[in-house]
């Protein structure tokens, strides 16, 4: 599967880039992490050019999640539901309710990047939940500019070991996203001793 995904982006360039990022915001399982990589080691090479690179992958993010957003709105709750009962994805639609729920932009920010299977689902509900297009946009525009710099900066630094890097990125991925979760609970049972500190005082 690699191997095809680094034939293709050899092959179709930036069309493979915008196709992969733009879909999987629509939670189509493309692995665009790996897109991305390849895509930074070919323009190290000299056959695709750095700039060009990140700004494709930047906007077809981009384009995607607002896409994913504005079917939210349009088909609002029932859709939501109705994508719950078909596509057997009910756990992660109902982990991508209880983030837009709690935090609002920031859950929209976390989800782009550091909670990327969220993502998509994250994009459905913000819409259907109405959250204001201002928010959404500023957080999603923020961290899909981590999210595609950091993949595209990594696979153009270490193109050279471009099978090593997909391969630790793959195994690397999950342990970044648990302790990134970790690290909220932590601050949430943080902020909920504070809080209840606060309201013992006479």
């Amino acid at each position: 599967m690699t191997e095809t995904l680094f034939a293709l982006v050899s092959t179709y360039g930036l069309w493979v880039v915008a196709a992969s990022a733009f879909l999987s915001c629509l939670a189509f399982p493309i692995p665009t992490a790996v897109v991305m990589l390849a895509a930074g080691a070919f323009s190290a090479a000299g056959d695709l050019v750095f700039w060009q690179v990140l700004g494709t992958a930047w906007l077809a993010a981009v384009a995607g999640d607002q896409t994913g957003f504005h079917l939210g709105r349009w088909g609002g709750p029932p859709l939501i539901a109705a994508i719950a009962r078909r596509s057997g994805r009910a756990g992660l639609i109902a982990r991508a309710e209880e983030t837009v729920r709690r935090w609002g932009g920031l859950g929209v920010f976390l989800s782009t990047w550091l909670f990327a299977p969220l993502g998509p689902w994250v994009n459905l509900i913000a819409g259907a939940a109405r959250l204001e297009r201002w928010r959404f946009t500023l957080w999603d525009v923020a961290g899909e500019t981590i999210w595609v710099t950091a993949y595209i900066t990594l696979g153009f630094a270490f193109g050279t070991r471009l099978d090593e890097l997909t391969a630790l990125v793959t195994d690397w991925s999950g342990l970044f996203a648990s302790a990134g979760a970790a690290l909220i609970l932590v601050i949430l049972i943080a902020l909920k001793l504070r809080r209840g500190r606060g309201a013992g005082r006479p």
